[in-house]
This record gives structure tokens, C-alpha cells and sequence, in this order.
């Protein structure tokens, strides 16, 4: 039992590596790239928001599962993507295209909670500032967006987690995250709970620590927000 759990640790940590590669890249390219559709979308220009909710709603209303066959298994089948080189690279590529399925997503979802954040900041504030002599541009980075990411953080924290939660299905496609490596031991071993009760704990301890930076960044904000409108002494 005691080799099995070694085992089992060594080649799921491996595949923690993977799962966090996998989480970093949706979140740190996924947030700026939804943050500018969702400002988009909230744009004047019907055009580009018709095309931004049409983007949004394809990956939010369709399943990743599909959604990562139809990238790695159907366009990795298209002779131009196979016989340019920088395009194979990305989709001849099991991990490239899991990462790509995750950043695609995100994308849709954080574009969908800011959206509805920028939505929500309140008009007068906005008029406010622009009566002052704020420009739009100066409007939206000390104004909008600060008012926006406090309204968000909560929603998006949620998203954090299924981000971490998605790249399981990355496993589908032969990449050895955690679920992928839990898979090929449970082959091996036949050990099945044992092996995925281990995974489930290392999908908790990377959710808990990414969840507590949400939470830390949150409680930031809203304590920088208490103290600028605290009275002067």
C-alpha cells in the first residue's frame, strides 16, 4: 500500500505540473483578453458586439468536450494546418490544443461576468467623470474598470475553479495532467479509489490556494475602497 501511494504521489505530481500549466495559461492570457470582449460587448459599435456575443455564446452553450475533439482531432485532419509549420505546432499538439480549448473558454465565461460588471457600474458615476474632464480612456482606467473588477471578483473567482476543474478533459486527448496520469495508474494498479481519492485531494489543494488569492485580491479592493472614503483626521 505504501509503494502504491509513493507511486501514485510521484506521477500525479508530474501531472499537477501539467494541470497548473495548463490553469496559468487560461488565467493570466484568459482574464485581459475577456475583460477587452466584455468591454466589447458593452461597446455602441452592434457589429463587433454581435460578434462577441456570438463567440460567447458558442463556448459558453457548447460542451469543452466536444469543443477539444473538434480542435486536436478535426483540425489536426486539415492538410493546410498540417503542412504549415507554425499551425501544426499549435494543433498537432495534444497539450497546445488543451491549452487553446481552456483559453477559448475562459475567454467566453470572464467575458460574460464582466460584461455584466461593466453593466453594472452606475451611469451617474460615469457622467460624473466625464463632467470633470476625465477622458473616456481616463474614465474607464481609474473609473469603469476599478468599479467593474469589484463588481466581478466574486463571479470570476467560480471561474478560477472550473478553469482548474476544465483541464481534466485535457486527458481525453492523451495530455498527463492529473486525471490523465490517475487514469494510467488506475490501469496499471486497478487501485481505483485509492488512486482518485489522491487526485481528488490535488485538484483541492490547487483550487484552495487559487481561490484564497481570489478571496485576498478581493478583500484588497474592498479595503482600499473603505479607506478612500474614510474621513480625514
Amino acid at each position: 500500500m505504501g509503494q502504491l501511494i509513493d507511486m501514485s504521489l510521484s506521477l500525479l505530481l508530474q501531472g499537477a505540473k501539467v494541470t497548473l500549466l495548463i490553469g496559468v495559461v487560461g488565467i493570466v492570457a484568459g482574464f485581459p483578453l475577456g475583460v477587452a470582449l466584455g468591454l466589447l460587448r458593452t461597446g455602441s459599435q452592434r457589429a463587433f458586439t454581435a460578434l462577441g456575443d456570438a463567440y460567447s455564446g458558442f463556448f459558453r452553450g457548447t460542451p469543452m468536450l466536444v469543443q477539444i475533439f473538434i480542435i486536436y482531432y478535426g483540425f489536426g485532419q486539415l492538410s493546410f494546418i498540417q503542412d504549415t509549420p507554425s499551425l501544426w505546432w499549435l494543433f498537432g499538439d495534444s497539450l497546445h490544443c488543451a491549452m487553446m480549448t481552456v483559453l477559448l473558454n475562459t475567454i467566453a465565461y470572464t467575458s460574460e461576468i464582466f460584461r455584466g460588471a461593466f453593466l453594472a457600474v452606475p451611469q451617474g458615476t460615469l457622467e460624473a467623470a466625464l463632467a470633470c474632464g476625465m477622458s473616456p480612456a481616463t474614465t474607464l482606467r481609474r473609473v469603469r474598470f476599478p468599479l467593474a473588477v469589484r463588481q466581478a471578483l466574486p463571479a470570476y473567482g467560480n471561474e478560477v475553479a472550473i478553469v482548474i476543474k476544465e483541464s481534466s478533459l485535457a486527458s481525453t486527448i492523451t495530455v498527463l495532467e492529473i486525471t490523465g496520469q490517475a487514469k494510467r495508474l488506475m490501469s496499471e494498479t486497478f487501485a481505483i479509489i485509492e488512486i482518485f481519492a489522491i487526485a481528488s485531494a490535488f485538484y483541492l489543494v490547487i483550487n484552495f490556494f487559487a481561490l484564497f488569492v481570489v478571496r485576498y485580491i478581493e478583500r484588497w479592493l474592498l479595503d482600499g475602497k473603505s479607506a478612500s472614503h474614510s474621513p480625514a483626521i
